[in-house]
């Protein structure tokens, strides 16, 4: 077992309300209940020793290893590969269909041997509460329970084990056919034990949640030229999305560097206000309705929760639930991804201020009205409060999109989005005739776009850059022809997009600013952002410049890993970085998808 395995080298298996990692190795090292951002029980993926790990694999010296999803789901297989047999170990979770939060949450793993005979060895060393709790193991007769403060796991295998300290350890040969099966289930402290383990009950179990994936998979209406990546990132956005409140997180992980050996590293169990509104659009070009329309209430909620307060109306992030309260704080004991430290849990960015935000909402909130979900009188009496303060409030400096903790300043991309909240919500009132002091709004729309076009701009670049007062560029504003600010094809834009090739593009790739230009209060350098990369290929497309797009776009894919998952950045040597998978990269990769398919097909019917 490798001590810090690749990043990218996991395939991600979830339940709709936590997930875990499981690496190609055969190894459970990431794994956090009852939620995404609850405590972790497994975490050798930020600290081999302390984090503990669920490891079910061969050891045969020789064995080739590959690993894959079933056609079309969430379930995860890993092959072994070896002169004396072939194995393999299927990994998924019952996904939940209740949309109630729960406590009580399942990791079944089963064994098979495929060719020859195989020897499977088991490790279960769970560490809770991201291994500062200790706990106590009881062995009986159907398998392992683990007791910790708070919370109890039960381990459940078809084959004997033994004690290793508070640990256990199993071994099972199987023969041509044969298979076995684990399965571990994390519940309150009183949870009830689960049945013994039953190798036919878990393979009807197995295919009970392929076929969960699958139908759910038929409602997609997507049918363009790359449907195996959009329906990876669209299963990945979905088991990165709480199916009690349908608010996505931004990745699956927390602590994993943007440089090995670095301080970037922050927790993304939450849902970002950003992430989640530009989810809206993905999902309903999709197809995927109701997913849409559950995270537009969950935005609208948050916006009445402060309507009425004298301060910011939105907090750029949320617990999963829409609590606030995200302290961060530092797990010394972690030593961190191969000495990435510190760890940190929680996100302090959370009391950032980010005017960004309302845009995004707004963009979400208009692009939801296709589904019919009309406020309500009442409703819209709270937004239209919140866009008359933003009109009073939109010309302050901020942290901006890319939350550096450098200090705040007058960023482009953040006026950007005050000019979408403004003229959306025009948009809704006009639209639905509803009371809006439309004269302030189209008054304060009208002040950010001149504003952002003298202040904005660069003599030096020739092109609109990060902030007013520098002539660094920003790829966060290659989202400017997708909400419309600015015409795609115009020269100002494509004098922007040019410049934006010659300073933040390495072979295709994007970089989201240049940290060394503009310093962000941060040590360190920083990879690629594959969330950028994808956005230019939305804006190449959109310009016209189809050939450039579509090879960006294919390029891109090799980038991806090998059950195509995308991290949050790519580092020097094409190897992933980040908190894994990210949310917000497989969003951008749909709506690159989608619009690039569009503008091809316009394309072929002009012939």
């Amino acid at each position: 077992m490798e001590r810090y395995p690749l990043i990218a080298d996991h395939g991600l298996v979830g339940d709709l309300q936590t997930t875990a990692l499981v690496s190609a190795e055969g190894v459970v090292d990431w794994f956090a209940a009852p939620r995404f951002d609850s405590p972790s029980v497994f975490a050798a993926l930020l600290d081999h020793d302390r984090g503990g790990y669920f490891r079910l694999s061969p050891e045969h010296p020789e064995d080739i290893r590959r690993q894959l999803y079933y056609p079309d789901t969430a379930v995860l297989v890993t092959r072994f590969m070896s002169p004396d047999g072939v194995g393999e170990v299927v990994d998924w979770m019952p996904p939940d269909r209740t949309d109630r939060p729960t406590d009580r949450h399942t990791l079944t793993r089963l064994v098979r041997a495929v060719r020859g005979s195989v020897r499977f060895t088991m490790e279960c060393r769970p560490r809770f509460d991201y291994g500062r709790a200790t706990h106590e193991l009881r062995l009986g007769p159907g398998g392992a329970s683990f007791h910790a403060p708070g919370v109890t796991a039960h381990l459940r295998t078809t084959f004997p084990l033994e004690r290793e300290g508070d640990d256990v350890r199993g071994e099972v040969v199987l023969n041509t056919g044969e298979s076995a099966g684990a399965v571990f289930t994390v519940c309150g402290p009183d949870g009830e034990a689960p049945a013994p383990a039953d190798t036919d009950v878990l393979n009807e179990q197995m295919w009970e949640v392929v076929d969960f994936w699958q139908t759910w998979l038929r409602s997609s209406r997507y049918r363009g030229r790359w449907p195996d990546m959009v329906n990876r990132s669209v299963i990945t956005l979905k088991l990165l999305t709480y199916s009690p409140t349908g608010a996505p997180i931004a990745a699956a992980t927390m602590g994993l560097p943007e440089q090995v050996g670095g301080e970037r590293n922050w927790d993304y169990r939450y849902s970002w206000i950003r992430d989640g509104s530009l989810s809206v659009r993905a999902m309903l070009d999709l197809g995927f309705v109701e997913e849409a329309a559950r995270f537009s209430r969950w935005l609208g909620d948050r916006m009445r929760d402060r309507a009425h307060s004298p301060g910011e109306r939105l907090q750029i992030m949320y617990r999963v639930d829409g609590d606030p309260n995200l302290t961060e704080e530092v797990l010394g004991h972690l030593e961190g991804y191969r000495g990435s430290y510190p760890v940190r849990a929680g996100n302090a960015a959370a009391d950032q201020l980010q005017l960004d935000i309302y845009g995004e909402v707004m963009y979400a909130l208009a692009e939801g009205q296709e589904l019919g979900e009309q406020a309500g009188y009442h409703g819209w009496k709270g937004l239209a409060r919140t866009v008359d303060w933003l009109a009073e409030t939109w010309d302050r400096p901020d942290e901006g999109i890319w939350e550096t903790r450098g200090g705040r300043q007058n960023f482009t991309y953040s006026r950007v989005m005050c000019w979408v909240a403004l003229d959306r919500a025009l948009h809704l009132a006009e639209r639905y005739r509803r009371p809006a002091d439309t004269a302030r709004w189209t008054a304060a729309r009208d002040a950010i776009l001149e504003q952002v076009m003298e202040r904005g701009w660069s003599q030096t670049e020739q092109a609109l850059v990060q902030h007013y007062d520098g002539d660094v560029l920003d790829a966060s504003l290659l989202i400017i022809p997708r909400v419309r600010f600015i015409a795609p094809r115009s020269p100002g834009w494509l004098d922007t997009l040019d410049a934006m090739e010659r300073k933040l593009v390495s072979d295709s790739l994007v970089y989201r600013y240049d940290p060394a230009a503009s310093p962000d209060g941060l040590r360190g350098s920083e990879g690629t952002f594959s969330l950028c990369t994808f956005l230019y290929v939305d804006a190449l497309a959109r310009a016209g410049r189809l050939r450039q797009a579509r090879y960006t776009f294919e390029k891109m894919h090799t980038y991806a890993n090998h059950v195509g998952l995308f991290a949050e950045e790519i580092g020097p040597s094409g190897e992933q970085l980040g908190n894994f998978p990210q949310a917000f990269t497989h969003l951008a990769l749909i709506m690159a998808a989608t619009t690039l398919d569009e503008a091809l097909d316009e394309q072929q019917r002009r012939g």
